[in-house]
């Protein structure tokens, strides 16, 4: 089928088309959304409840009590100066490697390895080194924010397949009607943002299948891998589920998040050698390299066995647990199980229509606007990620303050039931 500009179009697929040279800036105004409620806090104290404490649950980082030792330690090595390899100081990518072979059975290089300045840095030299003008991505929606931009950002098009209600898995035969002969790539991101959802087995078994038919790329965002709360509480790679697809995978994990010094972005990739040599040629140019301290404080963590990871990840499942169990009372809206990351994701579409029928919201980014106002709690609307049916909500916070938070959503919400 033909769209009036001549494309094709499949069923559960859009396509966003931009020209090639449009400004980066603006290319990153019109496809990078914020995380965090605009200027919550203001909005929240001009509020008939500004006595109410505001807190944000928009937020896309994890809290962590105090100044963590791993933070101490990135102070203390501040001023210390050497060269530093553009993907990164070899023993980290050794400590790394160490760390993948351990997790994934299958040997791996330090050459395979490239360290950056966070994780959507290593997403963007992913996208810069396999991808072309005018190449198409497959992405699914809801999509993590960001990534759209940078796929504009490589000179290629986003191609939109809607994920599967209500778990948001992909739905593969709605992946293999998208793929064309112009598409070079497919992103998955498992445990997923915004969505908390966890790609089962199969559904990456058969991902990959596809991707060795068809002759695409997959990378898979997997900064979320340590937070997986159900099943074996381990996550698969699909690299581990079909070592086959492993030649045409690129995976990219941040560090820095998980050892609570995310301020200090350091993220890396694992990709065949020909692409972590490419992004050395490209990360000779960047200008910013990830800290150098970060990449020290890294291999310390390592070496002590990961002690912070362990810790933030008891307190995320605890959270997990609180917020689940006081979301339970919300009426006429359905709450995902959140089975990984630190998001509950929230679909509002059934009371969204209700009352677009009488013209109290529009998207439900009207909803986070008016939780804000009528609670002072921050939510991340559901437009950010390509679904206006969605509101995220996160429980990476202080699990009192997240207890407060939920409590006011849910009595919120509910007094807007369907009569």
């Amino acid at each position: 089928m033909l769209s009036p500009n001549g494309d094709r179009e499949h069923r559960h697929a859009v396509r966003v088309r931009l020209p090639y040279e449009v400004a980066l800036p603006s290319l990153l105004t019109s496809f990078c959304f914020t995380e965090h409620a605009p200027r919550g806090q203001d909005v929240a104290s001009s509020s008939a409840f500004c006595k109410h404490q505001f807190i944000d649950l928009a937020n896309d980082d994890i809290f962590h009590p105090g100044l963590s030792a791993l933070e101490r330690a990135v102070a203390g090595e501040s001023g210390k100066s050497d060269v530093v390899d553009p993907i990164g100081h070899l023993p980290l990518r050794k400590a790394i490697a160490e760390r993948i072979v351990a997790q994934t059975g299958f040997d791996w290089s330090p050459e395979e390895i490239a360290i950056t300045a966070g994780s959507k840095e290593a997403l963007l030299n992913a996208g810069l080194a396999v991808l072309e003008k005018g190449d198409e991505v497959i992405i699914i929606r809801p999509w993590q924010p960001l990534v759209p931009a940078l796929v504009h950002a490589a000179g290629a098009v986003p191609v939109f397949v809607d994920a599967r209600r209500p778990r948001y898995t992909p739905d593969v035969s709605s992946i293999r009607a998208a793929v064309t002969s112009r598409t070079k790539a497919m992103i998955i991101n498992s445990p997923n943002n915004p969505t908390g959802a966890v790609y089962n087995r199969t559904t990456l078994q058969k991902v990959a299948e596809l991707a060795i038919e068809s002759q695409i790329w997959i990378i898979s965002d997997e900064r979320y891998s340590r937070l997986v709360f159900t099943g074996l509480h381990r996550h698969d790679s699909i690299v581990v589920v079909h070592p086959a697809v492993r030649s045409r995978t690129i995976m990219v994990n941040p560090s820095s998040q998980a050892l609570a010094i995310s301020g200090s972005r350091l993220g890396y990739f694992v990709a065949p050698r020909g692409i972590v040599s490419a992004a050395r040629k490209l990360r000779g140019y960047a200008a910013k390299t990830p800290s150098r301290e970060a990449q020290r404080v890294t291999i310390r963590h390592f070496r002590a066995g990961g002690h912070v990871a362990r810790e933030t990840y008891e307190r995320i499942f605890s959270a997990r647990d609180i917020g689940l169990n006081i979301l339970s009372s919300l009426r006429d809206v359905t709450v995902s199980r959140a089975d990984g990351a630190f998001f509950f994701y929230l679909d509002l579409s059934r009371l969204a229509s209700a009352l677009q029928d009488e013209g109290q919201f529009g998207v439900t980014d009207d909803f986070a606007s008016w939780l804000l106002k009528q609670t002072n709690v921050a939510c991340a609307g559901g437009e950010a990620f390509g679904d206006v049916s969605g509101l995220r909500v996160s429980f990476g916070v202080p699990p009192e303050t997240l207890a407060i938070g939920l409590k006011r959503i849910v009595q919120a919400l509910n007094s807007l039931r369907l009569r």
